[in-house]
């Protein structure tokens, strides 16, 4: 083992200025990456890697085994993540090897640093549709439900109807569906953030096998999952953004199974909710939307329009 300090990747560090909790988090996290290390006997690697909210260093273990060390920060959606893997089992998804949900630290298999990002986007959707039957378990007691969350979200739209940067028309049809849905019981454990970055290259069973990572586990229904796949690599829709959209969600529907109108309501739900965090996030840090803001919220109206014409 090697004693030298836990590096922080910078573009992780820049998250402090979302706000008091996370310079905390991040202030502490070399010392806290250096008590897991030390105490599991894991030898880090040169390089670190990070997410949206968490560390990852490649590890080896005492015994030679390469695994990946992932620290995240301490908030309700990474609470469970492990009992979600732990229940999974490497089916579908990266297999736990070791947790310490107080340190929200978690020892995973090393996976290839291959995703879903440069497969084409048809193709990238139907491995996403085949990996939902294998996630979709049946709901763990100890999950909180999605609809807690989407409760929640809602009511600070509804707060913001007359000043967030999205049609009245959408956010109040947002508002409805967002009722509807949350009204009736849960079905599956969800991932929460199945995107093309959120799968990668492993093995199962001696074949190649692409796995999903870094889920928001909760539970409620299976049609809840879809939207990221829509929203992310936007800019590939270029001038066919309706269309590609489109293409994009029959291909997850049909591949999946799922019902469409269901789809669609979660998916108009999701769009909204996501406009209206950017709008949060910028009245927060008292200014205006910035431009990769407004070019998120612009996204986030297009795909809700795009999977009703």
């Amino acid at each position: 083992m090697t004693s030298r300090p836990v590096p922080v990747p910078s573009g992780l560090d820049a998250q402090r200025a979302l706000g008091p909790e996370w310079a905390a988090w991040l202030d502490a996290l070399p010392a806290t990456a250096r008590g897991v290390l030390d105490d599991w006997e894991l030898t880090a690697g040169e390089e670190a890697w990070h997410g949206f909210c968490s560390l990852v260093l490649p590890v080896t273990t005492a015994d030679g085994t390469p695994a990946a060390l992932k620290i995240g920060l301490p908030d309700d959606e990474s609470e469970h993540e492990h009992l979600a893997l732990q229940h999974w089992h490497g089916r579908g998804a990266v297999r736990l090897l070791r947790a310490d949900p107080g340190r929200r630290a978690l020892l995973l298999e090393r996976l290839e640093r291959t995703d879903l990002s440069e497969r084409w986007d048809v193709e990238a959707c139907e491995v996403v549709a085949g990996l939902y039957p294998r996630l979709h378990v049946a709901p763990l007691p100890q999950l909180r439900s999605q609809a807690s969350y989407v409760d929640r979200w809602a009511a600070a739209l509804r707060r913001d109807a007359a000043t967030v940067p999205v049609p009245r028309r959408l956010v109040e049809q947002a508002l409805g569906l967002a009722a509807e849905l949350t009204a009736e019981p849960a079905t599956a454990v969800l991932h929460g953030d199945l995107h093309y970055e959120n799968v990668l290259r492993g093995e199962r069973d001696g074949a190649p096998d692409w796995l999903a990572i870094d889920p928001k586990p909760t539970n409620g229904d299976p049609h809840y999952e879809l939207e990221p796949m829509l929203r992310d690599r936007y800019d590939e829709y270029a001038g066919a953004v309706r269309d590609g959209i489109r293409r994009r969600f029959h291909t997850l529907v049909d591949a999946a199974g799922f019902d469409e109108d269901r789809a669609r309501a979660w998916v108009v739900v999701r769009s909204v909710l996501n406009a209206h965090w950017a709008h949060e996030d910028a009245v927060r840090a008292g200014r205006a939307l910035d431009a990769e803001e407004r070019a998120h919220v612009t996204s986030c109206i297009s795909v809700a329009k795009a999977v009703q014409d």
